[in-house]
């Protein structure tokens, strides 16, 4: 028979953590935003605007092949996807799975960095290096199995 752990019964939160002495460390990444696949921003601004989010900006990102509409939320934003391309990976993916959300993108300060501790720690990237990404961002995107399935990517402010 085996034992229950001494804290098994402990409420949530109640238990000093292991290292309690130690410093707590903020994380470097911050929640971004939410990226949308769409097959038009125009078609799909009406819900969002019903929520009471306003857009603030359109932007084409020709190195993504779409164009980008930001909504704030809080501290993050929503950002809707429309492919400007056929061959673009959100035209692939709204192919492939239909409109729904795309990826989730966390700000780091330092994208080079933080790509070379995730290689590291043996994480399949999609970008090892920085690309332009919208909102004269550096972006970078680890690959889907990364995430458990989430396409997730990194974003820096120049």
């Amino acid at each position: 028979m085996t034992q229950a752990p001494k804290d098994a019964g402990a409420k949530r939160g109640t238990q000093a953590p292991k290292d309690a002495g130690a410093k707590r460390r903020t994380p470097p990444y911050k929640l971004d935003h939410l990226g949308i696949a769409v097959a038009s921003i125009d078609a799909a601004l009406d819900v969002y605007r019903a929520l009471g989010l306003d857009e603030v900006k359109r932007e084409a990102v020709p190195s993504q092949k779409v164009t980008a509409a930001f909504l704030p939320v809080g501290e993050s934003r929503i950002e809707l996807l429309e492919p400007s391309a056929e061959d673009s990976p959100v035209a692939k993916f709204l192919a492939r799975r239909g409109e729904g959300i795309h990826h989730v993108c966390f700000a780091v300060e330092d994208l080079d960095g933080a790509l070379a501790d995730l290689a590291d720690k043996g994480f399949r990237l999609i970008h090892s290096q920085p690309v332009a990404g919208a909102d004269g961002k550096r972006v970078a995107f680890l690959h889907p199995d990364a995430g458990h399935g989430v396409l997730i990517e990194l974003s820096e402010r120049r």
